[in-house]
């Protein structure tokens, strides 16, 4: 059972590890990402932020879709963590497992337009975010679970 999707630029550290995965009552946190496949260093890392007790799952984007799409995941209460607006739009729009996405925190480039204090977007990210709202998708910016939630749609 999907119990949540976040866009993270940081992917897994304390503020996702502890308070979402507790918030969600998650017994599984999927990373996906395609980078993290090719750097040994930045898996560790993650691995080491892992809450002890929750099972810690890293697959590029394509292999977590068909993971995902093959119900292997459905035994777990599963916390799907994204660093990109692409890759959770990715997911959502290829697998039929998310009705909504949580924008925790995005980068600030000279290309991004700030949409909240951590949420920052391309243009190509907000048309993005548009299109999954036009497709009946929720999409929230919050930072940590006891945040009020805030709709994309409000602020874009």
């Amino acid at each position: 059972m999907i119990k949540g999707l976040r866009v993270d630029h940081r992917l897994l550290h304390g503020q996702v590890a502890f308070s979402w995965t507790s918030y969600l009552e998650a017994d599984c946190i999927l990373i996906a990402n395609d980078g993290v496949m090719q750097d040994e260093l930045k898996k560790m890392a993650i691995k080491m932020a892992k809450p002890q007790g929750v099972k810690l799952v890293i697959k590029s984007i394509d292999d977590s879709i068909t993971a995902l799409n093959s119900g292997v995941t459905d035994k777990y209460k599963l916390f799907v963590v994204v660093e990109s607006v692409k890759d959770a739009y990715r997911l959502m729009t290829e697998t039929k497992q998310f009705h909504n996405v949580v924008l925790g925190g995005t980068k600030a480039t000279e290309n991004t337009k700030s949409i909240s204090k951590a949420v920052n977007l391309t243009s190509k990210e907000i048309d993005l975010v548009k299109d999954l709202i036009a497709k009946d998708y929720e999409v929230e910016i919050r930072m940590v679970p006891t945040e009020k939630k805030v709709l994309a749609k409000d602020v874009i």
